[in-house]
């Protein structure tokens, strides 16, 4: 009978420390830009600020991926005046294969707008904010908001609280209590 309820201890702990660590990982979310209408240039004046509407009912973090479809356009990262001029001769990131995905690296400001003339002035841009977190570092100036971009899939990346410490050392006490 004490073998059964050794190993019903080792199952159990076994669990615990299992659930102990799904607590250090947050998946990276991927947002599909503008819902299943996509990017593009909507057909009424009162949809002139649908994406910027759309981001602000997001909340974004780093290393999130904002994902672009679209069909006979592009979307481009430019700097806050260009943004406000509509137009970029030198964006900080440009696409326009029609299925683009763009990670959010770093906290801030992101500014994007569409790179055939017109769309701009329609209604086809969006700033996104990305918020920031306790593990990333503070940006270097305030210059750096719209310097880094980078395109990939969505990641993993480890999240450590003090909670999460606790519980695990917990766990890991535990465990070796009773598993060695």
């Amino acid at each position: 009978m004490a073998i059964v309820h050794v190993g019903s201890c080792k199952l159990v702990l076994a669990l615990l420390l299992v659930s102990a660590l799904q607590v250090f990982v947050v998946t990276a979310t991927e947002f599909t830009v503008g819902g299943e209408d996509g990017w593009g240039v909507r057909r009424s004046n009162r949809d002139r600020d649908v994406y910027n509407d759309w981001a602000s009912r997001n909340r974004f973090k780093v290393d999130d991926t904002i994902h672009f479809k679209y069909q006979k356009d592009s979307v481009m990262v430019v700097t806050s005046e260009e943004y406000d001029k509509c137009r970029s001769s030198h964006p900080l990131f440009y696409s326009n294969n029609g299925d683009t995905a763009f990670k959010l690296d770093r906290p801030g400001l992101f500014y994007f707008i569409s790179g055939v003339t017109g769309h701009c002035e329609r209604g086809e841009k969006m700033i996104i904010k990305v918020l920031e977190t306790e593990e990333t570092p503070p940006p270097q100036s305030a210059n750096d908001n719209s310097t880094k971009t980078s395109q990939s899939s969505p990641t993993l990346f480890p999240v450590y609280s003090l909670a999460s410490a606790v519980a695990l050392v917990t766990v890991s006490f535990l465990a070796r209590l009773f598993l060695f």
